[in-house]
């Protein structure tokens, strides 16, 4: 910790001020990237020529390439440069992709001509347009990658108040990408198809440009961390000397373990995290096999660094169980939009572009947030003594259940489109996809802000990044594993099926037998559901150090301060644990690292120098 006139230094950085041109660069930014993505299935097929399936697929690929690539923006920000600086190098990549995506829309010559072949793209036509698509994933990636955790940055978790603040910047983040999805889905998408494909494209670039500059703005008012070892070194020295040292037997006590002392540590007290008894395997890359050796990297590790991969590894079922939830989210930018291009669109003389159907969602939860945030939360808050109302799995809890309802409903409405379409002759009203839209839109507003809450807390201090990509690496995952299964299901459907075509098979909707995917994916969901509440159940959260407060304990992983009969866990899944001797355990090991108001000190030496060198 720096001296009071260093600290004094940090005044007036952080907090929703510096958050607010974070909400900025996040809702002009995804303003043109969800309209982008909801309308590049229209765009591919009208435009470029694509098959229905083909077209789907190249926007599931598309999406699952642009999610996987923020874990290398998370791993850059959390070892190389900081997260402000991440975002403004990948955002250039993005923004050259929106300007080569303007210049191909413009022109004729850059356009294929049709061919009646899956893909119409040959040669610098091709190599054009998938090298604006590598951009776009690279460059909005990475973004997502560094983004959240900079504005998550800015609450310091030690603090009781601010942590509870932390809560509420999630819950906005999602707000202010909705609010921006919604003018993108609905203005930029109408230019985009009643107009022409590159003006609405030139919208997204100015858009994102003025994003970015709104960014910079906000730097003095930044908390910035110093990019730390990389973590993925820390996770491979643990596996390696817990190999290394199979042979030793576990200490009879996990004091024993190597933990060198505060004025010996390289983090602080604050930062250490407790032992804990899942994965003991590995508690063997903390035991010093000779007392009179010094500790060196690759000989043994400390329980903190051995604890951050005991933490990795709880949280990979979670990211397992949740792919499924976004595999269904992509059906509803890709094949739903194409329902609704088949749906009647008029609202009285206006005709609804197939693509800004979406905004249904968007609208739900635009209203839901703020009524999450400022009456359920509140409640939920006095009955379980948790900053967030519930816990974060009991969030996602929520979500997951209620995208088997969404699949269910959007199973039923396409029913209704092809019996409607072949016995009155004509379209049935866009309106009845609202059903399936506006139910998986509370869901995404559940799930969603849950992981991101999740990883970011439940992360070690130099994984914040990485870690917080995971949820996007889950929404990478179930758009590549939707890809899959169209294929899967229309190569075995082909050969079971009378007419020998596949469910998804089909150039026209009316071909293809969209409901039998969608009751699929409900019953795949369902079963998934109960594959996450094991995981969820069996999850034992992070645990810190704490400090005594009036009321009892203050864990610094909730930091809020709670009643002594809460578990350190803070509210668990379902019940409350009765594992007293967890508890005991957790008094007896507990440190009182307090400042002179009582309050969890915060390490801002990280901070502190990264504000100062940039």
């Amino acid at each position: 910790m720096k001296s009071d006139q260093d600290s004094s230094s940090m005044k007036g950085k952080g907090g929703f001020r510096a958050a607010s041109f974070v909400y900025a660069l996040v809702s002009l930014e995804n303003m043109g990237f969800v309209a982008n993505m909801v309308s590049f299935v229209l765009y591919f097929q009208l435009q470029m020529y694509f098959k229905v399936s083909a077209a789907a697929n190249t926007v599931t690929n598309l999406m699952g390439s642009t999610y996987l690539l923020s874990i290398f923006g998370g791993f850059i920000s959390d070892t190389y440069i900081n997260r402000f600086k991440t975002c403004l190098i990948f955002g250039v990549f993005e923004l050259a992709a929106l300007l080569l995506m303007t210049v191909q829309a413009r022109y004729k010559d850059l356009q294929p001509s049709p061919c009646g072949k899956s893909s119409c793209l040959a040669g610098r036509i091709a190599v054009m347009f998938y090298a604006s698509l590598s951009l776009v994933a690279m460059g909005t990636g990475g973004v997502r990658g560094a983004l959240p955790a900079l504005g998550a940055d800015q609450f310091n978790q030690k603090d009781p108040k601010e942590s509870k603040a932390l809560a509420t910047y999630f819950n906005f983040l999602l707000l202010s990408s909705t609010l921006g999805a919604t003018i993108g889905v609905t203005i930029i998408v109408w230019v985009a198809t009643n107009r022409h494909w590159w003006p609405g494209f030139l919208i997204s670039l100015l858009a994102t440009l003025v994003g970015f500059i709104f960014l910079v703005l906000g730097k003095p008012f930044y908390r910035l961390q110093l990019p730390g070892d990389s973590p993925l070194l820390r996770v491979i020295q643990v596996i390696v000397v817990a190999i290394k040292n199979r042979s030793l037997q576990h200490p009879s006590s996990p004091e024993e373990l190597y933990e060198p002392e505060d004025k010996e540590s390289s983090i602080s007290t604050d930062q250490k995290i407790q032992h804990t008894e899942q994965f003991r395997c590995l508690d063997k890359a903390a035991i010093l096999r000779d007392s009179n050796t010094k500790p060196a990297p690759w000989t043994v590790c400390t329980v903190t660094q051995v604890e951050e991969v005991k933490v990795l590894t709880r949280m990979l079922p979670i990211i397992a169980s949740t792919i499924i939830l976004n595999t269904c989210m992509a059906q509803l930018q890709t094949f739903s939009v194409t329902q609704g291009y088949y749906m009647n669109r008029l609202l009285g003389s206006f005709e609804v572009p197939a693509p800004s159907v979406p905004v249904i969602p968007l609208v739900f939860i635009s209203i839901l947030i703020p009524i999450y945030e400022f009456f359920f939360v509140p409640f939920a808050r006095k009955i379980t003594n948790h900053p967030s109302g519930v816990t974060q799995l009991q969030r996602v809890g929520v979500g997951l259940v209620l995208s088997v309802v969404s699949m269910t409903v959007a199973g039923f409405v396409e029913v209704k489109r092809k019996n409607h379409d072949l016995t009155y002759g004509k379209p049935v009203h866009v309106v009845w996809l609202s059903f399936q839209y506006g139910i998986f839109g509370i869901a995404d507003m559940f799930t969603l802000v849950g992981l991101l809450e999740f990883f970011y807390k439940e992360a070690p201090v130099g994984m914040r990044s990485l870690s917080t990509s995971f949820t996007w690496l889950t929404q990478s995952f179930g758009y590549f594993l939707s890809s899959i299964f169209v294929d899967i299901i229309n190569s075995v459907t082909r050969r079971t099926t009378h007419s020998k075509r596949g469910w998804l098979d089909g150039k026209l909707l009316d071909e293809n037998h969209l409901d039998y995917f969608f009751w699929f994916l409900a019953i795949l969901s369902l079963l998934n559901f109960f594959n996450y509440l094991y995981w969820a159940s069996w999850y034992k959260y992070k645990q810190e150090n704490v400090s005594s407060s009036a009321d009892g304990i203050c864990w610094s992983t909730n930091a809020m301060c709670a009643p002594q009969s809460l578990s350190a866990s803070g509210v668990p899944l379902f019940k409350e644990p009765d594992d007293q001797a967890d508890q005991n355990e957790a008094k007896k090991t507990r440190t009182t690292a307090t400042n002179g108001n009582g309050i969890v000190g915060n390490d801002e030496k990280s901070t502190e120098e990264a504000n100062g060198k940039s």
